[in-house]
């Protein structure tokens, strides 16, 4: 797991954290909804298949970018970059734009060897710390308090 702030233009409109994910082959590549909420934006990017730890990858690789307009803490956004790897080259989505979701519903899937990036607003309050492991549906990244 890295940290940084970056800007994210496209949902989130300016500065926020990025919570950046490495799956590897051996890891579970199931995403589940981080907050409830509705699918707010939704924008799927072809690309190539670079190595997912590589932080071009974020840009120059197939992925989907997916932001969530929360209910639950109201008002808040978060964003959510699928990102396929060098063997992954599979993104499989089960919501799509107009979509309401609910806390760890069960949301996507990318196939083997890919990242998952976790944007932030600047208020949000990380939980997890550099190289933790995430284990889908139980480990809390960040918080609103």
């Amino acid at each position: 797991m890295r940290f940084d702030k970056i800007t994210e233009p496209l949902f989130m409109g300016g500065e926020c954290q990025r919570i950046s994910m490495f799956l590897s082959v051996i890891d579970v590549h199931v995403q589940n909804a981080p907050v409830s909420g509705q699918i707010a934006f939704y924008k799927y990017s072809t690309g190539q298949f670079l190595n997912a730890l590589r932080t071009e990858s974020a840009i120059h690789n197939e992925n989907l970018l997916m932001g969530i307009q929360a209910s639950d803490p109201a008002g808040k956004k978060i964003g959510l970059r699928l990102i396929a790897g060098v063997i992954a080259r599979r993104i499989v989505p089960w919501v799509k734009q107009g979509d309401e979701i609910v806390r760890g519903d069960r949301i996507s899937l990318i196939q083997f060897g890919s990242r998952v990036d976790v944007y932030l607003p600047l208020d949000a309050k990380i939980k997890t710390k550099l190289n933790d492991h995430a284990v889908g549906g139980e480990t809390i990244l960040a918080a609103f308090e």
